[in-house]
């Protein structure tokens, strides 16, 4: 068994197995999204940590069945392969990859509303501030760390830069729901003051650690032996 930032290898061929990666997504999400709701209003980096942490595992689960939709390659292609007409799977998984990526990001808005406030303009300026960066931060990250994988550098566009830029797009351009330019987005206001988010070094080395981490195990990709028997 072989993992890498871009790819996965195992000796197990199953529908479950293809679709471990976006369950893992999405149940990491809905842990996230737990925890961000139980963190308390005093610790605010670590809340927006949880709201990140969140935001980008449901939107790669949700993104990923629009992406198989549409480009017919990607895990759920091969999970739907051989269930029956193409065509009518493909149109099934495109319509609920974007039904449930508008709806990750309307409740990505809701949890980000204790870190941006309630005058209209300074939350949508906050909101901008607070999802641009890491978007641009990850994607360029992912694709630095797919560059080291063995398997050739075509993953990188269909992997690396696809998951990350185009899976998580939705942080690029769901602030504008909090201008009102979308349908039934009124509830996204909020009566609150804006959490601080201050500049903190432990934090910011502790991210440098795990980038590097990241680039240095995953880039080329970690292997594990086969249990006895296999």
């Amino acid at each position: 068994m072989a993992i890498s930032t871009v790819d996965m290898e195992c000796s197990v061929d199953s529908r479950l197995v293809i679709a471990g990666g976006t369950i893992m997504n999405a149940a990491a999400g809905s842990v996230f999204l737990a925890l961000g709701r139980m963190s308390a209003r005093t610790s605010p980096r670590l809340k927006y940590f949880l709201w990140l942490s969140m935001t980008v595992n449901l939107f790669m689960a949700a993104g990923y069945f629009a992406f198989s939709g549409i480009g017919g390659f990607g895990d759920w292609a091969l999970f739907i392969r051989g269930l029956g007409p193409q065509w009518v799977w493909r149109i099934g998984l495109t319509i609920f990859g974007a039904v449930a990526y508008m709806l990750a990001v309307r409740l990505s808005l809701l949890e980000l509303r204790p870190l941006i406030g309630g005058d209209k303009k300074q939350r949508f300026l906050r909101a901008v501030r607070l999802s641009r960066l890491p978007y641009f931060a990850g994607g360029v990250l992912a694709c630095v760390a797919g560059s080291l994988n063995p398997h050739g550098m075509i993953l990188i566009a269909l992997s690396a830069a696809a998951s990350t830029f185009g899976g998580a797009s939705g942080l690029l351009w769901m602030s504008p729901w909090l201008l009102g330019r979308i349908p039934f987005s009124s509830d996204l206001s909020s009566d609150a003051e804006p959490m601080p988010i201050r500049r903190s070094w432990p934090w910011i080395v502790s991210a440098f650690v795990l980038a590097l981490a990241f680039v240095a195990v995953l880039g080329p990709g970690a292997r594990f032996p086969q249990g006895a028997g296999h």
